[in-house]
């Protein structure tokens, strides 16, 4: 017989390992769907882990990290809140659309003025659009409980239709010759998101990303309205008697998660995507969502996970180039790593009795 036996505490030190184990049973099991792909395993996991880092192109590659990293991060942060309170913000690749629009839509409307005003005006309605679409869920969930995993999923695909409708509606460039897509903010210097220091992928998006570990670390471990999201999801009840309003923790958590989000969504169409069309979204905030479980909600472990993850997708757009890896298998491989570290968390929480233990 096996059964599982819930501990008194989680164990501190599977709450370690798991992400760690989760990683090398993510490489094992993706050698095997390499494998079975007709690939070789090694190969590949040597492509998507070290190659990008330490291989024959690395000097290339390697600023790409903190440009995919940026985003996630951002992100994650902002979902690792409300997610720390159990408030579901799934949506964070819908609010990332918003902000993303807003912001390239006050860039637009200065165009061709050089004004130095113009970005820090893009910043903020990146957030204000970020913000604005995470509201749509929370109001719903404090005003009519509605389920706020299924409401902010679903306002994914309305972001979706709206970025299209964008790219070749009020945002095309008249200039374009047709094809779908606004004018290049990249292009015009009050507009651009650029490298801040050349050859390493830092721009304004990654500065903000390390801005914000810092302040949700201090937020979390040194202000009371860290301390209210803890114990909201820690023990709702304990929370309840302390006096924290939660629906105002849900519009607070919400809007903070939607703000950041959006803010990537704004460094990214000004940086390394440059444009709005209706391709430009690739899933960060769905990836995100990986990124913010593997670092165990924790500001500092979503820095080390974003960092990861990018490896991921750094390493896997190279085995897609040099293996023809399908685009598909390096999702799915990526996606092992939240169902990993799910299946690990169980020992955090768990102790597994076996025969006659269990008996």
């Amino acid at each position: 017989m096996i059964r599982l036996e819930k501990r008194a505490t989680p164990s501190k030190q599977w709450s370690l390992a798991a992400p760690l184990l989760a990683v090398l049973l993510t490489m094992i099991a993706g050698g095997f769907m390499f494998a079975a792909l007709g690939k070789d395993p090694v190969e590949a996991i040597r492509l998507i882990f070290w190659d990008p880092i330490l291989g024959e192109f690395a000097d290339y590659f390697r600023p790409q990290l903190l440009v995919k990293a940026g985003p996630l991060i951002l992100i994650a942060i902002g979902l690792s809140l409300g997610f720390r309170a159990g408030i579901w913000n799934i949506g964070a690749e819908g609010q990332y659309i918003m902000g993303a629009i807003f912001g390239a839509a006050v860039g637009l409307a200065f165009y061709p003025a050089e004004l130095w005003i113009i970005f820090p005006l893009m910043v903020i309605a990146g957030a204000v659009g970020g913000t604005l679409w995470a509201m749509i869920p929370a109001i719903l969930k404090t005003k009519f409980n509605t389920n706020e995993i299924l409401t902010s999923l679903m306002l994914v695909y309305i972001a979706q239709e709206i970025l299209k409708s964008m790219a070749n509606g009020l945002l095309k460039n008249p200039e374009g010759h047709g094809f779908p897509g606004s004018r290049n903010l990249a292009h015009y210097s009050a507009s651009s998101n650029p490298e801040l220091i050349a050859g390493t992928g830092m721009h304004w998006g990654v500065v903000a990303a390390f801005i914000a570990v810092i302040a949700a670390y201090i937020l979390l471990s040194r202000h009371i309205l860290g301390f209210q999201i803890r114990l909201t999801g820690e023990s709702p009840r304990a929370a309840r008697f302390a006096s924290v309003r939660p629906n105002l923790l849900i519009v607070i958590c919400m809007g903070l998660s939607g703000g950041l989000a959006g803010l990537a969504g704004l460094f990214e169409v000004t940086g390394p995507a440059g444009q709005i069309t209706d391709k430009f979204n690739v899933g960060y905030g769905f990836t995100a969502i990986i990124v913010a479980f593997l670092g165990r909600l924790n500001p500092i472990g979503i820095l080390l996970a974003g960092l990861l993850m990018a490896l991921t997708y750094i390493g896997g757009e190279m085995a897609q180039l040099q293996l023809s890896i399908p685009a598909a298998a390096i999702q799915a491989f990526q996606g092992m790593l939240l169902f990993f570290l799910l299946a690990m968390d169980v020992l955090t929480n768990f102790r597994i009795r076996f025969g006659r233990e269990a008996a």
